[in-house]
């Protein structure tokens, strides 16, 4: 049953917000490791305890985490490519199956490096004073790599790549291509900050929402690029033609030696050259 006018749209509206608190709660609950470790972290007010829930978070996210956020980014992926009416549940544990060992191995490639550039930025900035340039780029190099996590997971849904290529390019997009991934870190800020004042937003919405985004601006840098290299395609299909009749013209001209040959031949018999017979 359709519903039309202001039904229609109250119907879309509570129906969106259905898919968009069902996908973040599966996501929530495929993640609880890590939730339980962070939501500890927030409790406790020790800094031997805090640095305990990091290390803890740190293990159980590649495990957990990542496989879980690369499950509800193929689930966004759907819905911003249009097929909004997909069974979710299903949807969303089939991409946790087939994608959780690149997700895995990724999110083992992110901490690890995270964990040491953190550590590397904290040395040089506090006990090297005069190495501090060395510590900044350090915070460079950890906010691209962060930043790269949006791509990563967009990719890994995306595209049929080894995990080595998919790091690469999540990395190489991030540089190329800052503003779609700026965009989405300013929406993230705005969902986390509202989030900070309704906690309840963040459990229902969040991550959903967050991911969303995230997909739909790298969806519009991956439309871009695609039209970009089908211009440069096209560029080439019509250099390669220009070439191709270029060769033709030339060889309707004929060899300038036997132009020659049949000059001289013409003019010995007393024929006028260049007129047909």
């Amino acid at each position: 049953m359709e519903f039309k006018g202001a039904m229609g749209g109250i119907y879309k509206i509570t129906e969106w917000i259905t898919r968009i608190a069902y996908s973040n709660i599966l996501w929530m609950l495929c993640s609880i490791p890590f939730f339980f470790f962070l939501v500890t972290k927030l409790l406790v007010t020790g800094a031997n305890e805090s640095l305990q829930m990091n290390w803890a978070m740190g293990i159980v996210a590649p495990f957990t985490l990542f496989p879980a956020t690369a499950a509800l980014f193929a689930v966004v992926r759907k819905w911003v490519m249009g097929d909004t009416d997909i069974k979710i549940f299903s949807t969303y544990f089939r991409a946790y199956k087939e994608n959780y060992k690149q997700s895995m191995l990724g999110g083992i490639f992110y901490v690890l490096l995270l964990v040491i550039m953190m550590v590397d930025y904290t040395v040089y900035m506090t006990q090297f004073r005069n190495m501090q340039l060395i510590g900044i780029v350090m915070l460079i190099l950890l906010i691209v790599l962060f930043l790269s996590m949006f791509n990563f997971f967009s990719m890994i849904v995306h595209y049929h790549m080894s995990i080595g290529q998919i790091l690469k390019n999540a990395v190489l997009i991030t540089i190329i291509r800052p503003f779609r991934v700026l965009a989405t870190v300013l929406g993230s800020a705005v969902v986390l900050f509202i989030g900070s004042k309704y906690p309840a937003l963040i459990f229902f919405f969040g991550g959903s929402v967050i991911a969303l985004w995230a997909f739909f601006n790298f969806y519009g840098t991956y439309m871009k690029m695609q039209e970009q290299a089908e211009r440069l395609k096209q560029k080439e299909e019509e250099a390669q033609q220009e070439a191709a009749d270029a060769d033709d013209s030339v060889s309707l001209q004929g060899d300038p030696d036997k132009r020659d040959e049949w000059y001289e031949e013409s003019v010995s018999n007393g024929d006028e050259p260049g007129k047909r017979n």
